[in-house]
């Protein structure tokens, strides 16, 4: 029944939204250009090279493409299963370090933390690095704490820790953070703590390091000696990019989203709800098995620690990077959660927890329905929803607080976290099954293209400046690009040469901050916005003045 219900939690809505800003467009459309063009090797986002993350991700939902033959299914694939492989790793763990109940009680921590089930239904890189750096975890864990059943050492699993740790690499660069878990593993084993081993003499040691590099070298060898041997300026500036920029550099220096160091326990005792409703019984609990000397809590735990030390050291910070640490979390929560579970006061705090989500719901849904109309229209302007969307919206919600209010009166507080679970499996399915298909069209900008193509006809030719993936993603026609990176005024007058070539059949798509001055708008036509911005088609005749 964990897999059923992770499997309906995780992919309900599957095959029923196309690609959703941020990054999930990036990723479709670099994947489809792999499959269109052959060239699996180089990602690419339009004309340009693509440099800020590895390509194995995209490789996978390249792959789904190639098996299920259906966009929609085939980009949130790689994510689901790397959920699902998650949560098995967890399962697996807590039933072989202690109980198959106990890994049931991990795997029902991690499903429903918000964050897991919310990154799991998107289709971004986290989902899959995750997987990569628990699978090097259950590796580890296995290697380290293969003692306490007499066993002789588990080197395949030692080894199996080092190869996850270098597939996470060459996911994303911070998939190398699975290696700290060797640092409390030969603590725990110097100082004779429980359970706990480590036989890292002779030759077999150093087969971990070589997995590594072999993992890392599926992608980077074939990706240099290309690089070498092209003569191309572009390839070799892809390869400093993402090498260099984009990982060492990035983290030593990074340059986006600032947050103060205390950030990534504010996202913890957030996201990783409701699990971390536990805390108050949880940390007393530790504290009292770490002092015994168990091994089987100091691992989790002190990678848990070193991995918030890690991501707390450069000045930018993101919460879905601290992500991977949530299954370590919930596997050293786990063995204490049959008794937490029992305590009156965790009850109440999951009826609580399960009362605001419902209010929030239902306060939401019911502030939409009723609310000034000037809502509304900031809704339709802002994100391009219409009415009927808007008012789905609204009965979505509406719908989503009404089950959360009969799962409040049919569990109690006997019953209070099964009502929990159940409100929150009710809000995933419904916002899967309801909320894809009301919100897709507007997120995905597929409207905005349709209305587009609609205007100018099916033979006419289409130029995109000043575009985001989405639009070139969910163009209904091959597009003509400027570049991405280049500036909006840039892109423009080379979108201008481009038109004038064939006028009568040729127009520009423009986002309003790409376009210039001599363009006379009163001759070109306003789409609307889409993604907070606005979009604008722009013939030939509009553009004399620029000439």
């Amino acid at each position: 029944m964990f897999w059923v219900l992770a499997l309906l939690v995780l992919g309900a809505g599957l095959g029923l939204r196309d690609p959703w800003p941020a990054d999930e467009p990036r990723f479709a459309l670099v994947a489809k250009h792999m499959v269109e063009s052959g060239d699996w090797l180089f990602p690419h986002r339009g004309s340009e090279l693509y440099a800020d993350k590895p390509p194995l991700f995209m490789w996978l939902q390249a792959a789904a493409y190639t098996v299920v033959g259906n966009w929609r299914v085939a980009f949130l694939l790689p994510s689901l299963l790397a959920a699902l492989g998650t949560l098995w790793c967890v399962v697996d763990l807590g039933r072989r370090l202690w109980t198959p109940r106990v890994g049931l009680y991990a795997g029902y921590a991690v499903l429903f933390a918000l964050q897991f089930t919310y990154q799991a239904r998107k289709a971004q890189i986290d989902p899959l690095v995750t997987f990569w750096i628990t699978l090097g975890n259950y590796g580890f864990l296995r290697f380290f704490l293969s003692a306490r059943d007499g066993e002789a050492p588990q080197w395949r699993m030692w080894m199996l820790g080092w190869f996850a740790a270098g597939l996470g690499t060459i996911t994303k660069g911070v998939g190398v953070i699975a290696l700290l878990m060797v640092l409390p593993g030969i603590v725990a084993a110097m100082r004779g703590w429980h359970a706990a081993r480590a036989p890292l003499r002779g030759w077999r040691t150093w087969a971990g390091p070589l997995a590594f590099l072999v993992a890392v070298s599926l992608w980077l060898v074939p990706m240099v000696l290309a690089v070498a041997g092209s003569t191309d300026p572009a390839y070799r500036a892809y390869l400093d990019d993402i090498l260099f920029k984009q990982t060492a550099k990035r983290y030593a220096q990074s340059w986006d989203h600032p947050q103060p160091p205390w950030y990534f326990l504010e996202v913890t005792l957030l996201m990783w709800l409701p699990a971390m409703l536990a805390l108050p019984w949880a940390l007393p609990a530790w504290w009292r098995r770490l002092r015994r000397r168990d091994a089987r809590y100091l691992l989790p735990l002190g990678w848990w620690a070193l991995v918030l030390v890690f991501f707390s050291i450069p000045d930018g910070k993101r919460d879905v990077y601290v992500m991977p640490a949530l299954p370590m979390a919930c596997l050293a929560l786990a063995p204490l959660l049959p008794g937490i579970v029992r305590r009156r006061g965790a009850q109440r705090l999951a009826m609580a927890f399960t009362a605001l989500l419902t209010v929030l719901m239902l306060g939401a849904g019911t502030a939409m329905l009723a609310s000034d109309p000037r809502f509304e229209t900031r809704l339709v302007l802002e994100r391009g929803m219409d009415a009927a969307e808007v008012a789905g919206g609204a009965w979505m919600l509406v719908a989503i607080g009404t089950w959360g209010l009969g799962c409040l009166l049919w569990a109690g507080r006997r019953r209070a976290i099964a009502g929990m679970l159940a409100m929150l499996a009710g809000l995933w399915v419904v916002f899967g099954l309801v909320g894809y298909r009301l919100l897709t069209d507007s997120s995905s900008s597929a409207a905005l293209m349709r209305d587009a193509g609609a205007r100018i006809g099916p033979d006419a030719e289409l130029g995109l400046v000043a575009w985001r993936e989405q639009n070139l993603l969910m163009a209904d026609r091959p597009a003509a690009t400027f570049g991405f990176k280049a500036e909006p005024a840039e892109q423009m007058r080379r979108a201008l040469a481009w038109q004038r070539q064939a006028p009568a059949s040729r127009w520009l798509l423009v986002q309003d901050t790409g376009l210039l001055p001599c363009v006379d708008q009163s001759l070109s036509q306003h789409l609307g916005g889409a993604n907070r911005r606005e979009w604008w088609l722009v013939p030939a005749h509009a553009t004399m003045a620029c000439r």
